[in-house]
């Protein structure tokens, strides 16, 4: 579906909304945390495309058969900017064969480095790392007797993120867990998509409670959303 104008934003399906953005060798932003707030009908249509040699900039890989994880299936990922990729065997397979590039970050790291780089902040220095295999290669600066090392904003080619409400203008309101990562990846891609749970009229979100302003959203759409639980841990019920 193509924009009726310049101002609509809203597209019918995760096709359409992607239609045009995507190429070989791109970077991508995806957001959420585990399995919570992931834009799993944009990742599954990325999937689709058959664009391949990406590098993807997510908190983690998703799991066997879900969400990223279906990009590794089929060799779409050349490189991973991530912090835990502990729950999928493909990734760890990929890797350890060589297959995979993996940049490891800590995690407030590469929130930061999300943050900064769609603030426009092109570095910052930290001392997560200081000591560690994340300083190798990295520069080092002293501030007050401590030592720092120097980190990059990151930017991607497109960035696409979940939020729980979204108005037609492309505010998001993301819900709880789903903030991680989701809002400052949003900012800093050079075209952000966004799916949502529930599209609301404009002037239906309280101002105050916008965490991503419409401005830094191009396209949108309403998805349908599985939100599986990464590990499920239950325990007998105690009988009195």
């Amino acid at each position: 579906m193509k924009e009726a104008c310049p101002l609509q934003k809203i597209y019918q399906d995760a096709a359409g909304a992607l239609d045009g953005l995507l190429f070989d060798g791109m970077t991508i932003m995806a957001g959420g945390f585990g399995l919570c707030g992931i834009p799993e009908n944009l990742i599954l249509t990325v999937r689709e495309s058959g664009v391949k040699d990406l590098t993807v900039i997510s908190n983690n890989a998703g799991v066997d058969g879900f969400g990223l994880g279906l990009l590794l299936e089929t060799r779409q990922v050349k490189k991973m900017v991530s912090s835990y990729v502990g729950e999928n065997k493909e990734f760890e397979r990929q890797y350890l064969s060589g297959e995979l590039e993996l940049e490891f970050n800590p995690q407030g790291t590469l929130a930061e480095r999300c943050r900064a780089g769609g603030a426009g902040i092109p570095g910052f220095y930290t001392k997560t790392g200081v000591g560690t295999v994340i300083a190798d290669g990295k520069e080092h600066r002293v501030f007050d007797g401590e030592t720092y090392i120097l980190e990059t904003g990151l930017i991607a080619d497109l960035a696409i993120v979940k939020a729980w409400k979204g108005d037609e203008q492309g505010n998001l309101v993301f819900r709880k867990t789903a903030r991680n990562f989701n809002p400052m990846m949003a900012t800093a891609g050079k075209t952000t998509v966004a799916e949502v749970e529930e599209l609301v009229p404009l002037g239906a979100l309280d101002p105050d409670c916008i965490h991503t302003p419409g401005i830094f959203v191009q396209r949108m759409i309403k998805g349908e959303h599985e939100k599986r639980i990464e590990q499920r841990t239950i325990r007998q019920r105690e009988t009195a």
